[in-house]
């Protein structure tokens, strides 16, 4: 009796273990690849590499060194690159891939949360083919990011690597709830919460249905109606409780916050990133650099939307928040990149269009970061604030085979960014521009 009740469990418990790495079917078993570089670009230190070799073995990097040093058999896969740069894959820490922009205001209210997955199965797609192989997705209705996260964990779809929040937590009325139906209708969304107690049953349900990190609302945003992105939202009180429980229980905390207050009190608080930060004032960026919260600038989406914003037929009250916001967001995160506050790279995909998260990096350089800089908060410290440091971020032994190539060197023009040529996820090949 006991062998069949283990028989039973036993697909579970590997189909969790799966999960719990990050990566399940499809890996590749003993497969030895040899990637041959013209250029490997060092992200630690800046240095670019002539003439090396990058050895994989299944989904692992186990050398990087000389290309004459790789050894090859007849049963190795080798791939040329003789005249590309190659860095490690990039890491995109806020994004919202089961959302699109095409969804606005009450155009959303139609999107059911099974067709939400799906929506984010087009775009795991292509955000993976714009070379980004991780990304951490703060905020998806339903837990359909949960869902995507597991497809693409068990080969079913393509796409990167995934930290999913689930539905992100709010204040009812808040930023983070569905405020866009009549009274008669009750509509709330599934992370609202309100009050100490609340919020805690609230991070450990989330944590029940396969949430990585957990994601608040401490301030209002610009997407939602009637609210105000100065005013800060959740109280202190709530949001030591919600890291409190959050980290005793092993996982993050990411923060929306645009206004200073709000800013302030979740960095007390404890949380380990402020997600976009853009009205923030000095007081608040000195909190933020005495504490060594991250933040997480979300720029490249004021730019865009200044062109685009107004052919989209978005709300009013959406127009309005994004005007003011974009009047100063960037020359505020100018002085958090200048006071030397830890950044990681995030975009807001889904507020634009999905594929263009690699234009953020020239916001970065304009104001104020070299190319390197740039380069690092989108490897070493987005990996460090996903806490995979060791799995991801660099080209080095032990760590996932996670890598893109472009055309020209990136230190001398951050854009070449914007059109990565080749895509490695895990030892495969899932962008290929070069031929073989």
């Amino acid at each position: 009796m006991f062998y069949k009740q283990a028989s039973r469990f036993l697909p579970a418990v590997m189909l969790m273990t799966c999960w719990a790495f990050g990566q399940c079917a499809n890996t590749p078993a003993s497969r030895r690849v040899v990637v041959r570089a013209g250029h490997i670009l060092d992200v630690k230190t800046g240095n670019m590499l002539s003439g090396q070799a990058i050895v994989i073995e299944g989904d692992k990097i186990v050398s990087v060194g000389p290309a004459a040093d790789a050894k090859l058999s007849p049963a190795t896969q080798t791939i040329d690159l003789p005249n590309a740069t190659v860095l490690p894959g990039l890491i995109d820490a806020h994004t919202h891939l089961t959302f699109d922009p095409a969804n606005l205001g009450y155009e959303g209210l139609g999107i059911s949360y099974p067709r939400e997955a799906l929506i984010g199965a087009r775009n795991a797609r292509v955000t993976l083919e714009a070379g980004f192989t991780t990304v951490r997705n703060v905020g998806a209705g339903g837990y359909s990011d949960v869902a995507l996260r597991d497809a693409i964990n068990a080969g079913d779809v393509p796409g990167p690597r995934m930290l999913v929040s689930g539905p992100a937590m709010g204040i009812t009325g808040g930023h983070c709830d569905d405020n866009l139906l009549a009274p008669q209708f009750h509509a709330t969304e599934l992370g609202v919460a309100d009050g100490v107690d609340a919020v805690r049953h609230k991070v450990r349900e989330n944590i029940k249905y396969g949430a990585d990190l957990i994601k608040i609302c401490a301030t209002g945003g610009v997407m939602s109606k009637g609210d105000d992105p100065n005013a800060s939202q959740y109280t202190r009180e709530e949001m030591k409780a919600i890291v409190e429980e959050a980290h005793r229980l092993g996982r993050k905390v990411a923060a929306h916050a645009h206004g200073a207050e709000g800013v302030s009190w979740a960095s007390d608080a404890g949380v380990d990133s402020i997600e976009h930060g853009h009205l923030m004032d000095d007081s608040s960026i000195a909190t933020l650099k005495k504490n060594g919260t991250y933040i997480v600038p979300t720029l490249y989406l004021m730019d865009w939307n200044r062109e685009n914003l107004g052919k989209r037929n978005a709300p009013d009250y959406v127009v309005r928040k994004m005007q003011t916001v974009s009047a100063v967001g960037q020359d505020t995160l100018k002085k958090a990149f200048a006071a030397g506050v830890k950044v990681a790279f995030g975009t807001d995909a889904a507020v634009y269009p999905h594929g263009l998260n690699a234009h953020e990096f020239a916001v970065y350089v304009r104001l104020g970061m070299s190319p390197l800089q740039a380069i690092q908060t989108a490897t070493i410290h987005g990996a460090d604030l996903l806490g995979w440091s060791s799995k991801i971020g660099t080209l080095e032994a032990g760590k996932w085979a996670d890598l893109i190539a472009v055309d020209g060197d990136p230190l001398k023009d951050v854009t070449t960014l914007q059109q990565v040529k080749f895509v490695m996820k895990g030892g495969e090949v899932v962008k290929n521009e070069y031929g073989k």
